[in-house]
């Protein structure tokens, strides 16, 4: 195949189908190249010009994939929200990232019209009180390229583990969508991704997080067909692979756990051979689940480690059974550095914080100059990451800094305690963190959710912690076990450990 970008690909064969709908429906891309092109005409009579900005709230689908190809070819920013918010929450979003257009889906109008300012630059899908219908945008506009085309961005607002989230703002190229759709596969090249019709692409988490919105755009400008999930299930994975030969996928941690968990008769019901690079990230993935999954799926899981605001590193699967539990290398456009508290860089094998750079792309916290400041060491940043390289440069993570617990003053890391604990098979799902204790500082708190068919109670909590002899110091082993019906984690993985740690800290201060 001689070009890639969308754009391109979909002029050459508009009958390729680009798209499939979570309920089976099927988009050529000649009508989803159409559906743009009308939508970028439509918001330039609303008065959008480059530079500007559009917010949406929409499940996986085409919906939210025709918004996205629009704002990459007009020169605005896209920003996809998470569909968890609460109505404040949306619309410190829409009104810190000047939004000029609004989207709302009907399924979450309840919070979405909470957010809504300008009736007359807030459009729905389906019916949503006060808004204009989005086909209004599109109807009798033409299906022909708009003139002055530029590529636009997707502009990601983080978590805000502190604070209100922040837009990561990246500066316009100028230049042209098809050239910069072209150089965005990179990313998958970093991978050994091959370009072509026949692979197809699972979206298995929400299109909001940045990592999914990048690896399924990325994959539809190399021709890949884009598979939509619209709420994850393990056997639903692996019948959609079979069903739509995927070739390709972005998971977390979390979904391997689940997959790992069916019955060996459910995980083997599936013709699984499709598969070629499935990746993951977002999250450290225990030695042991890693393991399983590459018995169970072969030299096909690849890991990364990166963040919103740029990356990252890259472990092959041969990488990785060379070196278990890293998370790479840094890519070709990527550098990594470790430092101290000192911020001086450390030895091979030392912990530090992380710091990283993209080459070539720069970014802001938008409308925050001193956060975007406070990150930075000379023209490296970090999310507060801890890990160290080893001698022959592949990266390995240790925790985050703020999850970091110091008992009697060591510095002890929750995921290697987690990663521990989460081998075993009565355990679904675990976090760790650090309470408040009058004699050390802190004692060590493990909270767990039960495998189906293990019964918690002290029982087990005294099986999971036995497990951990000879794996761990037994100054590394949780003072407490407490068990919880379900994990609050967030759809792409990450867990919400501040909503489990917070109410044993409530009137204390943390030193971290």
């Amino acid at each position: 195949m001689g070009s890639l970008g969308f754009w391109r690909l979909a002029q050459d064969d508009p009958e390729w189908i680009a798209a499939i709908d979570p309920d089976g429906t099927e988009h050529t891309a000649g009508d989803l190249l159409a559906r743009a092109n009308r939508l970028v005409h439509g918001l330039r009579e609303l008065g959008l010009r480059r530079g500007d900005g559009i917010c949406a709230l929409v499940p996986n689908g085409v919906d939210g994939l025709t918004l996205y190809l629009a704002a990459l070819q007009a020169g605005w920013y896209y920003t996809p929200i998470n569909w968890h918010l609460t109505g404040p929450e949306i619309a410190h979003i829409v009104a810190d990232s000047e939004a000029k257009a609004y989207f709302v889906h009907e399924r979450y109008a309840a919070e979405g019209v909470r957010a809504a300012a300008d009736p007359a630059r807030c459009f729905a899908f389906g019916q949503v009180p006060g808004f204009r219908p989005a086909a209004e945008l599109t109807a009798g506009r033409p299906d022909s390229p708009p003139p002055d085309r530029t590529a636009g961005v997707t502009m990601h607002y983080t978590s805000g583990t502190t604070g209100k989230p922040k837009g990561v703002r990246r500066p316009l190229t100028g230049l042209d969508p098809d050239d910069a759709a072209e150089l965005m596969t990179a990313l998958l090249a970093f991978f050994g991704i091959t370009p072509g019709h026949p692979n197809a692409h699972l979206v298995t988490s929400p299109n909001y997080h940045t990592a999914v919105t990048q690896f399924g755009g990325t994959a539809l400008h190399m021709g890949h067909t884009l598979v939509y999930m619209d709420r994850w299930d393990a056997e639903e994975t692996l019948r959609l692979c079979e069903r739509y030969r995927i070739t390709n996928s972005h998971l977390v941690p979390t979904h391997f756990k689940r997959l790992l968990a069916l019955p060996e008769e459910t995980r083997h019901r599936y013709d699984l051979s499709s598969l070629r690079w499935m990746i993951h990230a977002a999250a450290p993935c225990p030695i042991p689940v890693k393991q399983q999954m590459l018995d169970w799926w072969g030299d096909v899981v690849y890991e990364y480690y990166a963040a919103t605001e740029g990356g990252g590193t890259l472990a092959t699967p041969g990488d990785w059974k060379a070196h278990p539990g890293t998370v790479g290398r840094p890519w070709p456009i990527s550098d990594l550095l470790i430092v101290d508290d000192a911020l001086d860089e450390v030895p091979a094998g030392t912990p530090g914080t992380i710091y990283m750079r993209m080459r070539g792309l720069g970014f802001e916290y938008k409308g925050d100059p001193a956060k975007t400041e406070a990150n930075r060491l000379r023209d490296y940043f970090t999310v507060g990451d801890v890990g160290y390289l080893d001698q022959e440069g592949f990266l390995y993570l240790c925790d985050r800094k703020a999850d970091m617990i110091i008992s009697g003053g060591t510095n002890i890391y929750p995921a290697e305690i987690e990663n521990e604990l989460l081998a075993h098979p009565k355990v679904a799902d675990v976090a760790v963190f650090g309470i408040p204790d009058e004699e050390w500082g802190e004692q060590i708190k493990a909270v767990v959710e039960a495998a189906p068919g293990a019964t918690p109670g002290p029982e087990l909590a005294a099986e999971l912690l036995e497990s951990l002899r000879g794996r761990l110091a037994t100054m590394k082993w949780p003072k407490t076990v407490d068990f919880i019906p379900e994990m609050p984690r967030e759809p792409n993985g990450k867990l919400l450990k501040r909503k489990l740690r917070d109410p044993y800290w409530e009137g204390r201060d943390r030193a971290i």
